[in-house]
């Protein structure tokens, strides 16, 4: 394709076929009728199909910074790279002027095709390689965009996206079982607690002594324990008791005799009544004391000789009459 074209020549104001294959593929009219070396290899790329291998630019500086940044730069010549030519002598490929291909090095010269060359021409160019900057390897950006492809396809597996966990609420642990497991595990520990705090309880507490001081030594006598009792002995049944003699009843009194002391205020004499005479006890044997001029009063026997009830203590084990 490129041999093909040798012999071409601009038309006037520097038209030529290749600018304006650029300025359509760009939409920029500007490079209709601009310097066109750059622009010739990126038609021949086109039609060749190694447009991703060689580039497309119309600034040679620019070209020369896409190999860098491929990695496909050199310095050492080698058919089918592209060779950047600064006319100044600089090594630098922001001081880039021209650009042709390398069609084979001989010893230090290189024969190249260039277009726009003398501004006129498309044609066969040797060159000597003081001015050259450098050389960019189309040949490497395919070995490397090869290297690429195959990486990616190196996993048999089309690794699946990852779908993020639905954010919920904290509280959603306390179904779980292993909050249910802590939460009988504590409930068993406190109630055990509990139980053990009431037994021993307040009983120590009630009968501790708090001494005062508190580091005074304890002087109060040593407890002795209290022995064990020892069983009482069951009781023998006695005889029988005879009954006694039966008692005479005491009869009854009569009423003892007015006090003077306290009949003298009411109008009445002072002094012994006619009529009151000394009641003396039937049996002097019974009373067991010889006969006096004192008359005894039976129990229960008030003044008047009224008999008061007499009260009796009820048994405990005995039934209510």
């Amino acid at each position: 394709m490129v041999r093909q074209e040798i012999g071409y020549r601009e038309k006037g104001g520097q038209h030529t076929k290749f600018g304006n294959w650029y300025a359509d593929r760009v939409q920029d009219s500007q490079y209709r009728n601009a310097p066109w070396c750059d622009m010739f290899i990126a038609w021949a790329a086109d039609k060749a199909g190694v447009t991703d291998y060689v580039g497309q630019f119309a600034w040679t500086p620019s070209h020369a910074a896409w190999f860098i940044q491929k990695g496909a730069w050199t310095a050492k010549p080698e058919p089918g790279a592209l060779v950047f030519f600064d006319w100044k002598g600089g090594k630098s490929y922001k001081g880039i002027d021209h650009v042709g291909i390398v069609e084979r090095v001989s010893g230090d010269r290189i024969h190249t095709i260039e277009a726009n060359v003398d501004r006129v021409w498309l044609k066969r160019k040797t060159r000597e390689t003081d001015k050259v900057v450098g050389y960019g390897l189309p040949r490497v950006v395919k070995e490397r965009l090869t290297q690429s492809e195959i990486r990616a396809t190196d996993q048999p597996f089309v690794p699946v996206p990852r779908v993020a966990a639905p954010q919920g609420s904290p509280f959603d642990i306390l179904g779980t079982p292993q909050a249910l497991l802590a939460v009988m595990v504590l409930t068993t520990v406190v109630l055990s607690l509990r139980r053990a705090g009431h037994r021993r309880g307040t009983r120590r507490v009630a009968h501790r002594r708090f001494r005062w001081p508190w580091n005074a030594p304890d002087t109060s006598p040593a407890r002795h324990p209290t022995p064990a009792r020892l069983p009482t002995p069951a009781r023998q049944p006695g005889p029988a008791r005879q009954p006694g003699p039966a008692r005479h009843p005491c009869p009854a009194r009569p009423a003892p005799p007015a006090d003077p002391f306290l009949t003298a205020g009411r109008g009445e004499p002072a002094g012994p009544s006619p009529s009151a005479a000394p009641v003396r006890h039937p049996d002097p044997a019974l009373s067991g004391r010889p006969e006096s001029g004192r008359s005894r009063v039976p129990a229960g026997v008030g003044h008047g000789g009224e008999r008061r009830p007499t009260v009796t203590r009820r048994r405990p084990y005995e039934p209510k009459g």
